[in-house]
């Protein structure tokens, strides 16, 4: 659905249908920069319309047809249905549609230098430290990125490089539609089974994408994960590797330390001989894999290990990335997005490190579909933590035609001998934790939905 953009020549009035959105909203502040005429819509109000309208983008909360009538090109997000009324009257006014994913990928071709990071985990943090290091060398490059990152204070800037750094998703196959120059694959695990079915076709969309990466190109991808590492086969670019177990990668990381916050520490080292030494601001393993990703892609574009180191220190963390919230009766407490077991396994870990008495975590499901598919995987991971709550499934885009609810999740946890409680509100969430959780004890809320509103309830008594 929708026509394919080569140019926006003809185009002056361009409308966004769901500009609330993380991508919408970058892509809406990037076509207002160049100068053109931008209106959107959207369900409900958000920090990200509030920033849109400050910057003088008018933004209608539902909606109101005038503005889609007079645009000469409608760009619509992922989330929009057929159904929705302005898609309705574009189609009966012939006017232009492009899907978000389309549009995109005509932003990509329209910079020389697109570094699109992309793999099932770990996107946001590394395409923030990838930005961040390009910021530090006064790049000037154009961002968009999947959380808030306060050193930019949103989810994108707009320079006037040829850079543009972009966090790549792979859902319904969207990635494919870019033109990268440059492409970093962190992982790939069997995620988004809702659209994929099988891990099979997660690796072959990898493979695709893979491919697009032209002879003049780089990928820089994970020599721990053997999946990315089969992709050597269909590259014509360079062919880049890092990895922490796998010492015959071409960027390794050896002597890792952590200190009470569980911030690490570690030499790195390029093909065998020592390149330098990196102090990070974040916890866990699994940010000195997406370190050695940066530094991989900001030592191949000519950016000294100075700058690197710096702006590597100075990084603290994208928005729901292991992130303090606060304090309330001398316990901490943390948000983070983490809605696959991997992801729930790699905070686990990254606690760990962390100086504390016993661990909480909320979590709430993201989706029935990927709830029902990794049920045990789920259970297994949440039992990494000492203390265990989950709430109600946050549905996203789907209905439950899945038969599974969050009952189910704990049902299986106790399975493994582990405890766990369900709690459907959130107030009531809130007070148990405050009851319950002692002095210098971590409470954790996980999931990518509405759970991270329980952190501010329980710090501020609300």
């Amino acid at each position: 659905m929708g026509i394919k953009i080569n140019s926006l020549e003809n185009f002056n009035h361009i409308h966004l249908i769901g500009i609330g959105g993380v991508s919408m909203s970058a892509i809406a502040v990037t076509l207002h920069r160049w100068g053109y005429k931008i209106t959107g819509s959207d369900s409900t109000r958000s920090e990200l319309t509030d920033k849109l309208v400050e910057a003088g983008i008018p933004v209608t909360i539902g909606h109101d047809m005038t503005n889609p009538k007079l645009a000469d090109l409608i760009i619509f997000s992922a989330a929009i249905k057929d159904s929705d009324p302005e898609m309705v009257l574009a189609r009966q006014f012939n006017i232009p549609i492009v899907t978000r994913g389309e549009f995109v990928g005509y932003l990509t071709r329209r910079y020389r230098e697109s570094i699109c990071i992309s793999g099932t985990h770990g996107k946001t943090t590394t395409t923030s430290m990838i930005a961040l290091c390009f910021l530090e060398a006064h790049l000037d490059p154009t961002i968009q990125v999947g959380a808030i990152l306060k050193q930019i204070n949103g989810n994108y800037t707009v320079g006037v490089s040829d850079y543009f750094i972009l966090e790549a998703c792979e859902y319904m196959e969207n990635f494919l539609r870019f033109s990268p120059k440059t492409e970093v694959i962190l992982n790939i695990d069997n995620d988004h089974l809702d659209y994929f079915k099988t891990f099979d076709n997660v690796k072959k969309a990898f493979e695709k994408y893979a491919k697009l990466v032209p002879e003049n190109g780089l990928l820089v991808t994970n020599a721990d994960d053997p999946s990315c590492l089969e992709l050597q086969k269909v590259v014509r670019g360079n062919f880049v590797t890092y990895g922490i177990n796998n010492l015959s990668a071409n960027y390794t990381a050896q002597n890792i330390q952590h200190n009470a916050l569980g911030f690490s520490e570690f030499d790195v080292f390029f093909n065998s001989s020592f390149y330098m030494h990196v102090r990070l601001s974040v916890a866990g393993r699994h940010n000195v894999s997406n370190a050695l990703a940066c530094i991989a892609v900001s030592a191949y574009y000519g950016i000294s290990k100075n700058t690197i180191y710096s702006a590597l220190l100075k990084f603290t963390g994208a928005h729901r990335r292991l992130e303090y919230v606060g304090s309330y009766n001398t316990f901490s407490v943390y948000d983070d997005y983490g809605h696959h077991p991997t992801e729930i396994n790699a905070t686990a870990n990254a606690i760990k490190d962390k100086d504390y008495n016993e661990s909480w975590v909320i979590f709430q499901p993201h989706t029935y579909s990927r709830t029902k598919n990794h049920l045990d995987d789920f259970a297994m991971a949440l039992s990494n933590f000492d203390n265990i709550i989950v709430t109600d499934i946050y549905a996203a885009r789907e209905q439950n035609t899945y038969n599974i609810s969050s009952l189910d999740l704990v049902e299986k946890i106790k399975s493994y001998g582990k405890d766990a409680l369900y709690i459907k509100d959130f107030e009531e969430i809130a007070s148990y934790i405050r009851k319950k959780a002692r002095p210098n004890d971590l409470v954790l809320t996980l999931g990518a939905g509405t759970v991270t509103q329980i952190g501010p309830m329980i710090i501020e008594q609300k």
